[in-house]
């Protein structure tokens, strides 16, 4: 019996996962002085696609957002030129 299938993985990782996406704070953000200045968190996948999928989630309006509610975090395509060129 599986108690929360939405945990399980859904296959192995790829080895080469050269297309991400940077994730900061904005100036000014009151988390910067717990986190810091240079804060940041990258997050890889195999393709642009699946990049550009998860972007575009992580951009979106939530429905639990109030509104008037501002982003506090700067996403930015960032890539790995060597791996996804295949050199």
């Amino acid at each position: 019996m599986i108690a929360n299938e939405h945990n399980l993985h859904l296959g192995p990782t790829p080895a080469v996962r050269p297309f991400g996406v940077r994730i900061k704070l904005r100036r000014g953000d009151p988390f910067r002085l717990l986190l810091g200045d240079d804060w940041q968190k990258l997050h890889w996948f195999a393709s642009a696609e699946e990049r550009d999928a998860a972007l575009a989630d992580m951009c979106r309006k939530h429905e639990y957002n109030r509104p008037g509610d501002q982003p506090a975090l700067t996403f930015e395509k960032v890539e790995r030129l060597a791996e996804s060129r295949g050199r």
